[in-house]
């Protein structure tokens, strides 16, 4: 019988969960020690090439999923900027003060679908700043004749995570330390079908974001120091 590496692996995690969660439980939540953390304010609403879009059409996900997310995360940040050239990022953050259940339910993978949008393609990347590298995924949608090509990454404390397998192992890390992570999925997208221009702009976007945050909220968004 051929074994499976992956099922291998989770069936070990859990084994450890079990056996830890018998003997610790975690206590400690992250997220107080960050302050009070305020998406609204924390994004600005102006940087390098980019303003915000006070009224704005097509929203970045549609009521239903807004209220879904709300009652799902601790805050849910919606906004659309515009750069000089008129192009359009839509940014979405959802945060969540406690991730002992994690945030595979609720990645754009799924999401979108849910929306109705067909998932053309996903890809596994990197997305290079000035402070790091990003691992990021990277997926083509549809919807009729709308083609909306989006980049996102997911953290669990202060790291980047992806998939089950990551998640779940990051998690059992904080909680052996007595911990409750935090954690966050950030998306950007833009309505384009030129897929490669759509990542270029997000990578620009990304970039321009973070080099005018301080370096905690930037690491507090991105997992790079």
């Amino acid at each position: 019988m051929k074994l499976n590496l992956k099922g291998i692996v989770l069936l070990l995690l859990m084994v450890v969960a079990a056996a830890v969660a018998k003997t610790t439980k975690p206590t400690h939540i992250m997220a107080k020690t960050r302050g009070n953390v305020q998406l609204e304010s924390m994004v600005p609403n102006a940087f390098g090439n980019w303003k915000l879009l006070e009224q704005s059409t097509g929203q970045v996900v549609n009521p239903q999923q807004t209220a879904l997310l709300e009652s799902l995360y601790s805050q849910v940040l919606t906004r659309r900027y515009v750069n000089a050239d008129g192009a359009v990022i839509m940014l979405s953050i959802a945060y969540g003060e406690n991730q002992t259940d994690g945030l595979g339910l609720h990645y754009p993978d799924v999401c979108y679908p849910a929306q109705g949008f067909s998932v053309n393609s996903t890809s596994a990347g990197l997305l290079t700043t000035l402070h790091g590298d990003i691992r990021v995924k990277r997926l083509e949608t549809e919807l009729g004749r709308r083609k909306e090509p989006l980049t996102y990454w997911s953290t669990m404390g202060n790291h980047v995570v992806q998939g089950g397998t990551e998640r779940r192992l990051e998690q059992l890390r904080y909680g052996l330390k007595g911990q409750i992570p935090d954690g966050l999925i950030f998306r950007v997208s833009n309505i384009t079908g030129d897929t490669q221009l759509a990542y270029d702009l997000q990578q620009q976007f990304v970039n321009d974001l973070l080099n005018a945050m301080p370096s905690d909220q930037r690491q507090f968004l991105s997992g790079l120091l």
